[in-house]
């Protein structure tokens, strides 16, 4: 039986939602598209909808504009069908209806990501913990305590307690049996790192032991390694170490497609960090390819770093890459058309609409609010009373009657430097929105549009506003 869905808008988007959804292949499904009665759809709220609808037409469910604020709760149990929001903006509604109405699911992964304090010795208790924190934010599964190579680190064991009492799982990394020692005594979970000649600390603490080659590049030594330890009945972790670009980048890769032959059930971590901290690129794009050669070795631990300024945000990076490839395995798909936010620079789809779509538009406006949009063609400024376009906002500014406004040319101002930044890197321009930047920003709290949005700080009050 055909589904029948009811879309409502408003007047101005009425004909250019028709046309999005007569090209849509949308089988079994059969649609109406109904204008409450308002302009702009994105000023519908679920109050207006509950005043001004007076039937659903007989449809299954009902889409209202992705911006619609207020709870659609009562709406579905006063007219027995669902109500639900769309996309923001309609020409995403062909991706919409091929992801079912919902967002892709990114809760599984099958790598565990080490995050390291490579300073710890420096950090205060109070400095670990809190760093150790915001990684867990970010995703981190496991907080790496580094150590430094002949410094101190009389408070390690306390460092441990403090964190595994936080409720985090611990490693401790270095290379001096005295600092791994007094780590898996404390109650560190993992030891990093291990060679042939340490396997003896394994013997004294409960730690899972990772392992790296006793010379750089001997995977001999590693595969030895592993053998002994499996004989003393002991689980471990094979590291055959990641080296940068120009400094055995692509042996090294060869060397953990040789391992995975040798060992095909063995657990292996890559160390990711000298990729992102010692390549002056943007680490996104790094980050999403060693985590599809992570994917594709089956490679089941990651350890990365966060030192560089541009390496600021790559544990929530890491995080998303290592939950995109999975889902990208499991559906036996490319690594595509599934999430953005590994693309925080460029967007796949920037500009929904052309110029002369903009300008069509604009001839329905009749009033006197600016609305901004952005197309490959520049930044369009249209309301009742004109229509300008330009690539440098300020070739905007003499059409603009701000003037003695002081709220709404601010105003203008940050939505025309949104814009230009938009058009000049090909990101998605939504008024009255922040960009996206993908996983490179710490997103903010997710705004719920079941709540009303409070009056913008830049309103002039009107008289008889409350103070």
């Amino acid at each position: 039986m055909a589904e029948h869905i009811l879309f409502l808008t408003g007047s101005l988007a009425e004909q250019s939602l028709r046309r999005v959804l007569e090209g849509l292949d949308l089988p079994d499904t059969t649609w109406e598209v109904r204008s409450l009665g308002l302009k702009v759809a994105g000023l519908m709220t679920a109050d207006m909808v509950g005043r001004r609808l007076k039937d659903t037409g007989g449809a299954q469910r009902v889409m209202l504009p992705g911006r619609c604020r207020g709870e659609l709760a009562p709406l579905t149990e006063r007219f027995g069908v669902p109500f639900e929001r769309g996309p923001e903006e309609l020409r995403d509604l062909p991706e919409f209806f091929g992801r079912h109405g919902g967002q892709p699911d990114l809760s599984s992964h099958r790598v565990t990501l080490f995050a390291e304090l490579v300073d710890a010795p420096h950090l205060s208790l109070e400095g670990i913990l809190r760093r150790a924190a915001a990684y867990r934010d970010d995703g981190a599964d496991v907080i790496d305590i580094g150590c430094l190579p002949d410094m101190a680190f009389p408070h390690l064991g306390d460092a441990v307690k403090a964190l595994k009492a936080a409720g985090h799982r611990v490693s401790v990394d270095s290379l001096r049996p005295q600092d791994l020692l007094e780590g898996g005594r404390a109650g560190a979970d993992f030891l990093l790192s291990l060679t042939r000649e340490t396997l003896w600390i394994a013997d004294e603490v409960a730690a899972t032991p990772v392992v790296i080659p006793a010379d750089h590049g001997d995977l001999d030594s590693l595969v030895e390694a592993a053998a002994v330890l499996a004989a003393r009945g002991r689980d471990c972790i094979l590291d055959p170490v990641l080296d940068p670009i120009h400094f055995g980048f692509t042996d090294a890769l060869m060397r953990y497609r040789t391992l995975r032959g040798l060992l095909p059930e063995a657990e292996i971590m890559m160390g990711i960090g000298n990729l992102s901290e010692l390549t002056e690129a943007d680490t996104t794009g790094i980050n999403a390819l060693l985590m599809g050669v992570v994917s594709e070795l089956g490679i089941g631990h990651v350890l990365t770093t966060q030192v560089s300024p541009h390496c600021r945000s790559v544990v929530r990076e890491v995080d998303l890459a290592r939950r995109l490839m999975f889902r990208a395995r499991e559906e036996g798909a490319l690594p595509k058309l599934i999430h953005g936010g590994l693309s925080p620079l460029h967007e796949r789809r920037p500009f929904p609409y052309t110029a002369p779509e903009v300008r069509e538009m604009a001839e329905a406006v009749r009033d006197p609010s600016y609305r901004i949009q952005v197309s490959t063609e520049g930044i369009h400024v249209y309301n009742r009373d004109g229509f300008y376009s330009a690539i440098d906002p300020f070739d905007l500014y003499p059409s603009l009657e701000v003037a003695g406004d002081d709220g709404h040319a601010f105003y203008l101002g940050v939505e025309l430097g949104r814009a230009q930044i938009a058009h000049q890197l090909g990101k998605r321009y939504t008024q009255d929105q922040p960009l996206s930047w993908g996983c490179a920003v710490r997103p903010p709290a997710r705004e719920d549009r079941s709540e009303y949005a409070a009056p913008a700080s830049t309103r002039r009050p009107r008289q008889g506003d409350k103070t």
